[in-house]
């Protein structure tokens, strides 16, 4: 059963896609499940601050689940931006709303995006960013960690070449075996095979050391911003989990993950 668990409409700040119309190619694409995980971040000082209408977005998923229940299911989730800092801000927004599943996401370092954390440290970047995702994964409320080396593309926008895995391999390893300690799992984010990088997020190693170290709890997602490109790359990423040892995925249900075998083809 091919899910999409990363995707983002118009209650996004960066995103004007219409929730109908994704349910609607999705259904078309045959994909079976689909987790909203619109972008969240409480931090004023931040660069991706953006307050929800969560009132327009419970409805948003309601109505679609109205419409499209019978052919589609459609779970409420969230991407929240450094969960790791302001935990009581977020825990007070969030504590009422039902979410099936919350991702965490590290966008940007020190209130700085990414890619203009780059250009002013061009010799520590990559240790920066795996840095401050270790910290997220040892203090945020999440369910699973969010395309863990997306610095890598705003690296090769830059200039700068996809990091050394064997060089940062001890700083994912302790990220990975953080989030295995605390329950927390990772996906396979296919966003970069729609760009100049050409390369799933995280690269296959990741997915293969947190196999290797005993992770279970894996999605797959497009964190597709336009309702045509919803299930982009899924059967890919499916490949690459079963390429990395994995024979199941994990849907999530109020936060409770569950696993489903990986579809064969």
């Amino acid at each position: 059963m091919y899910m999409d668990y990363h995707h983002h409409t118009n209650n996004s700040i960066d995103s004007k896609a219409v929730m109908q119309d994704v349910c609607e190619q999705a259904i078309s694409k045959g994909i079976k499940e689909i987790c909203f995980t619109e972008h969240f971040s409480v931090n004023p000082s931040a660069p991706t601050y953006g307050h929800m209408d969560f009132a327009k977005y419970q409805q948003d998923i309601t109505d679609s689940q109205h419409s499209y229940g019978n052919q589609l299911t459609i779970k409420m989730g969230i991407e929240l931006c450094e969960p790791h800092l302001m935990m009581d801000v977020y825990q007070t927004e969030l504590s009422s709303i039902p979410f099936d599943f919350i991702m965490g996401s590290v966008h940007n370092i020190g209130n700085q995006k990414l890619r203009l954390h780059l250009r002013a440290n061009e010799d520590t970047f990559y240790d920066d960013y795996f840095a401050e995702m270790y910290k997220l994964v040892s203090d945020a409320d999440i369910d699973v960690l969010a395309h863990i080396d997306l610095m890598k593309r705003y690296a090769v926008q830059e200039g700068h070449n996809v990091y050394t895995f064997e060089k940062h391999r001890d700083q994912i390893a302790a990220i990975l075996e953080k989030a295995i300690q605390r329950g927390i799992g990772i996906e396979i984010n296919t966003s970069g095979l729609r760009s100049s990088l050409s390369e799933a997020l995280p690269t296959p190693q990741i997915v293969s050391l947190y196999n290797d170290l005993g992770g279970k709890i894996l999605t797959l997602g497009s964190d597709s911003h336009k309702a045509e490109t919803v299930g982009a790359g899924i059967k890919e990423a499916a490949q690459i989990a079963r390429q990395c040892g994995f024979t199941h995925i994990c849907q999530f249900d109020k936060r409770e993950p569950r696993a489903i075998p990986l579809p064969l083809s």
